[in-house]
């Protein structure tokens, strides 16, 4: 019996050389071209890209040799391209989808293989299913074409995404008056795909640019993943301080994710920077437009869109949900608490790029600092908010696990009033602050997550400790 290929909150992830291998690549990639085939592309363009995983550009190449063994054609990036800057170039060489090679912030073990339909956005979950059913069996129904052969047929075609991206940065952000502001950015790239890019960007000014973590490492010293949270980060806060810098920003792994740190090397959680993007936006920019919330990311969202009359979507975890809500209403802005954040005018992908510029763009145009910015966003909502998740690795049963929080039915948590359970992706429980528990189970890696928000600092610990032990882990 062959090994089961399934795709979770944002493709397919495994372990290098035990479950992800050629092979089984070869056979997502199968599965993959003939949902494209089926939905009449053949013969239309794909682009394929990576991050600076151990053997990406090889997976990658592998990729696209099975693409063009059936019957489509490949832009294949050149190197190590980020996440958004790939999700651009398939609406700007009108590709029909993409595929790319990372596991995002997942440890230096694992790889990935993402798809990305012809709006350079997650596919959604019916799509994916499709995609799963597709997945041949066996290695031997996998078509493919050397990539020799097909590079001199221009099956497959190298090429550089960057160029286009940028173009489209400079209509969306003044980099000219970010590089004329004198800042000192301290960049934490966490070894991936956002190495080098602010420095392109901002370079030529007043603003000086530093960067740490910035060449290829795949076992990603100093961290334990390339995930933007503590304490992945704690080197970068530390030298934020050291350098006198004004701000730090950091990028994960193949940069759709970004985390900020304020000028004291103090880490902005990522719902406080989702709210002040969206509060930038629309208090700044005057922009206006719906906004698309995961369940597990911030309430001070709704709070802004009662404030400045703007609609307010609440989705499962995972931009497959994100995605295809935030082109149906065409939204201001996208995202979910891991710190990925999509926005209108780009395309409906998480940009960490892109969040992490618009971060800049609101200190030039205020004036402040990231700890007055923070202080502006709760002067306006009238409160101030605070979040913290634990995850936790488990093992058993899923469905037991379930059955055990539904049971639980607490009518406090960490000494608030619960107002509604919602189970529309985990187990949300609505306290009477305004705040929330959550305890879901991670779409990519065998962990179960417990989140909170309330407008209590006192009472963080006590909620999670509160949803820990209806979790069945304390």
């Amino acid at each position: 019996m062959s090994y089961k290929i399934k795709f979770g909150t944002d493709g397919w992830r495994g372990v290098i050389a035990d479950d992800y291998t050629f092979e089984n690549l070869g056979r997502a990639a199968q599965g993959f071209a003939s949902y494209l085939i089926e939905q009449g592309k053949e013969g239309q363009w794909v682009v394929v890209g990576y991050d600076k995983r151990f053997h990406s550009e090889n997976f990658a190449a592998a990729s696209a040799e099975v693409l063009a063994g059936n019957g489509l054609n490949v832009y294949l990036t050149e190197g190590p391209t980020p996440t958004p800057t790939i999700a651009y170039a398939v609406v700007n060489k009108k590709a029909c989808g993409a595929v790319n090679i990372t596991a995002s912030h997942n440890p230096p073990t694992d790889n990935g293989f993402k798809v990305r339909d012809e709006n350079g956005s997650a596919i959604d979950p019916e799509g994916l299913k499709r995609i799963e059913a597709l997945i041949p069996e066996s290695a031997e129904e996998v078509r493919r074409i050397e990539l020799d052969d097909a590079m001199r047929d221009k099956k497959i075609v190298y090429f550089d995404a960057s160029e286009a991206y940028i173009s489209n940065l400079q209509k969306l952000v003044d980099l000219q008056k970010i590089k004329d502001a004198g800042f000192t950015v301290l960049v934490d790239a966490m070894w991936g795909n956002g190495a080098g890019w602010f420095t392109r960007l901002l370079e030529g000014g007043k603003t000086k640019v530093i960067e740490i973590h910035n060449v290829r490492n795949p076992s990603y010293p100093e961290m334990k993943r390339p995930e933007p949270i503590r304490p992945n980060i704690d080197v970068g806060l530390k030298a934020t301080v050291k350098n006198n810098a004004d701000v730090l920003l950091i990028t994960d792994g193949d940069a759709d994710r970004c985390g900020i740190g304020d000028e004291n090397g103090e880490f902005i959680d990522q719902l406080r920077v989702y709210a002040l993007l969206a509060f930038y936006l629309l208090e700044v920019r005057g922009e206006r437009g719906d906004i698309v919330k995961t369940l597990s990311t911030t309430t001070m969202l709704n709070k802004l869109g009662e404030i400045y009359g703007v609609p307010v979507h609440e989705t499962g975890v995972g931009f497959k949900y994100v995605a295809p809500k935030m082109l149906e209403t065409d939204a201001m802005i996208g995202g979910e608490e891991s710190g990925g954040y999509a926005f209108r005018g780009n395309v409906a992908e998480r940009d960490g790029i892109l969040a992490s510029l618009y971060f800049l763009d609101f200190m030039v145009r205020t004036g402040k600092k990231p700890t007055e910015l923070l202080k502006m966003l709760f002067d306006k909502l009238g409160n101030e908010y605070f979040y913290d998740r634990v995850d936790t690795p488990f093992e058993g049963e899923r469905k037991a696990r379930e059955k055990l929080i539904l049971s639980a039915n607490p009518k406090t948590i960490g000494g608030l009033k619960v107002t509604e359970l919602v189970t529309v992706d985990g187990f949300q429980f609505k306290l009477e602050d305004g705040g929330w528990l959550l305890i879901r189970f991670s779409g990519t890696e065998p962990i179960m997550r417990v989140y909170c928000e309330t407008t209590h600092k006192d009472k963080v610990k006590a909620i999670i400790d509160d949803g820990m032990k209806i979790a069945g882990i304390k």
